[in-house]
């Protein structure tokens, strides 16, 4: 059995707007043929958590802002002075080479988090909205400060399921039970058309929808969400199933949830179980955090 690096502890965070949760056993996982057999979702497996206390809600501008400004951080696209934004959201003029691969990214000079669609965009009248545009150093950079960590990908799937056995959503297997909207992700025609019949065409506020059973806002759809560990694809077949933490290394972080840009027809990862992999430095307008803490 492989031996996963230990995680960092963190239990000076403030216990407003979070939840606890008491731990045990719960089946993480998917076979859904929903799933992406490289995302490697499979096999459903029981794992053991120790009890922990998570956000209710994605970290919010307001919040960030205070770090930012309490502690003089200048985000990773600030440094670099430029991040990745949704093409329809920017004018043309402003958009600036695509990502290869995913042509509807574009780099916008001027964008970050306090800028989210470009140079001329703000925050105004979004304060409750999750921070976007933060990579994982920049939110383990916010933890640090604020006395928390990020959750394990373990704890972040057994949060986002709401105590609910292997359903597909937080809120169970419908997408859309009785026709009531549930989160925020793509209808329409991607990458071209979004019709925004869950009211929203961009990251809504980090309260909006209904909470979970274990009462989480927006686990899934929104924004994708870092979570601490490494991604592998194969790891956790033959890992600890006690308190995971993830492989000791790797190139990639673990991201969760999907986002408004997820559809159906080319990122349905909008559930518990999806899983994806991106660099620690990355930096879009689609990709937030919330945060953990011991108990």
């Amino acid at each position: 059995m492989h031996m996963s690096a230990a995680r960092p502890r963190a239990t000076s965070g403030s216990l407003e707007n979070m939840v606890r949760l008491e731990g045990g056993p719960f089946r993480m996982g998917s076979e859904s043929p929903e799933s992406f057999p490289t995302d490697g979702e499979a096999p459903v497996r029981q794992v053991t958590l120790s009890a922990f206390c998570v956000s209710k809600y994605a970290v919010s501008n307001e919040q960030f802002a205070e770090f930012v400004r309490t502690a003089g951080y200048r985000t990773e696209a600030e440094r670099f002075g430029w991040s990745f934004v949704f093409r329809n959201h920017v004018p043309e003029p402003l958009r600036g080479p695509a990502m290869p691969g995913a042509p509807w990214w574009v780099r916008v000079d001027g964008a970050d988090w306090a800028h989210p669609e470009g140079p001329d965009s703000s925050l105004r009248g979004r304060p409750h909205h999750p921070a976007v545009h933060v990579s994982w150093n920049d939110a383990l950079a916010y933890c640090a400060w604020a006395g928390y960590r990020l959750p394990t990908e373990a704890e972040w799937e057994c949060a986002s399921r709401g105590g609910l056995d292997r359903k597909t959503y937080p809120w169970g297997d419908q997408l859309t039970p009785a026709g009531r909207h549930m989160c925020n992700i793509w209808q329409g025609r991607f990458p071209d058309v979004d019709l925004g019949e869950d009211g929203y065409t961009n990251v809504a506020p980090a309260d909006t929808f209904e909470p979970n059973g274990f009462g989480l806002f927006n686990a899934v759809g929104n924004t994708w969400e870092w979570c601490a560990d490494f991604f592998d694809a194969l790891w956790h077949v033959e890992t600890t199933r006690t308190d995971p933490v993830g492989p000791p290394s790797g190139a990639t972080r673990v991201m969760k949830g999907g986002s408004y840009l997820c559809h159906e027809s080319y990122c349905r990862r909008y559930r518990n179980a999806a899983r994806t992999g991106t660099e620690p430095d990355t930096s879009t307008g689609h990709i937030g955090f919330r945060v953990a803490r011991d108990v």
